[in-house]
C-alpha cells in the first residue's frame, strides 16, 4: 500500500448527502476483482448520460478537477452496500483524501485498508473548504497527516482527528497483510515449535 505522509493536490467538490456505494461505482462495473482501470467508471450515473456521453457540467469533467486527489463530501458517504470496489475506483481515479461531515462505517474503513485517508469535520469546516475548493486553479489543500492538519490555499489551518493506529497503517503503508508480516518472526518461529511438537500434522 503506497504511503500517506504529506499530500497537497487540488480538492474537487461534490457537496451531496448520502453518495452511496452504487453512486460511487455503479454494479457493472463489479465484474473484476482487478483495483485497476475502475476510475473511469467512478460516480458513472452523474458523469455520463445513458449514451455514455460526459457531462461538461460535472466536476470531475471540468479542469482543473480532472486532476483532483482530495474530494469535498457531504454527509454519509460512502453508504450502502459494503463494496470495496467503490474506494478502489477513488483510488483509480486518484484522489487519496475524503473530507466529509459523516462517512458510512465500512467504506470509512476500507478507505484506510487502501490508502485513502477519509477526514470527519463539522459541517461548518466542511463549508469553508468547499469555498476553497471553487476557486479552481487555486482549489489547493495540503494534507499533513503527521500534523493532522489540512492547510487551505489563504495559509488558514483546520485540525482533524484520526485513530492513531490507522494513522500509523497510513504513514508507513500497512494493510491488513503488511501488518501480519511485521509478526513473520512471531509466525516463523511458531510454525517451527508446532512441527517440532507434531511430525505428523
Amino acid at each position: 500500500m503506497e504511503k500517506f505522509t504529506t499530500l497537497t493536490g487540488i480538492a474537487a467538490h461534490l457537496p451531496m448527502i448520502n453518495v452511496d456505494t452504487d453512486m460511487i461505482i455503479p454494479k457493472q462495473y463489479l465484474k473484476t476483482i482487478k483495483r485497476t482501470g475502475l476510475g473511469e467508471g467512478l460516480f458513472a450515473e452523474l458523469r455520463y448520460d445513458e449514451n455514455g456521453t460526459k457531462d461538461p457540467d460535472f466536476v470531475l469533467h471540468q479542469e482543473p478537477y480532472t486532476k483532483a486527489q482530495i474530494l469535498i463530501a457531504g454527509e454519509n458517504f460512502g453508504c450502502g452496500s459494503s463494496r470495496e470496489h467503490a474506494p478502489w475506483a477513488l483510488l483509480d481515479f486518484g484522489f487519496r483524501c475524503i473530507i466529509a461531515p459523516s462517512f458510512a462505517d465500512i467504506f470509512y474503513n476500507n478507505c484506510f485498508k487502501n490508502g485513502i485517508l477519509p477526514i470527519v469535520l463539522p459541517q461548518n469546516e466542511i463549508d469553508k473548504l468547499i469555498d476553497d475548493a471553487a476557486r479552481g486553479d487555486n482549489a489547493r489543500l495540503t494534507i499533513d497527516l503527521e500534523a493532522q492538519e489540512i492547510s487551505g490555499p489563504d495559509g488558514g489551518k483546520i485540525h482533524f482527528d484520526v485513530d492513531p493506529h490507522r494513522k500509523r497503517c497510513l504513514i508507513e503503508g500497512l494493510d491488513d497483510i503488511g501488518l501480519t508480516m511485521e509478526k513473520a518472526q512471531h509466525i516463523d518461529a511458531y510454525e517451527q515449535k508446532t512441527a517440532l511438537a507434531r511430525p505428523w500434522a
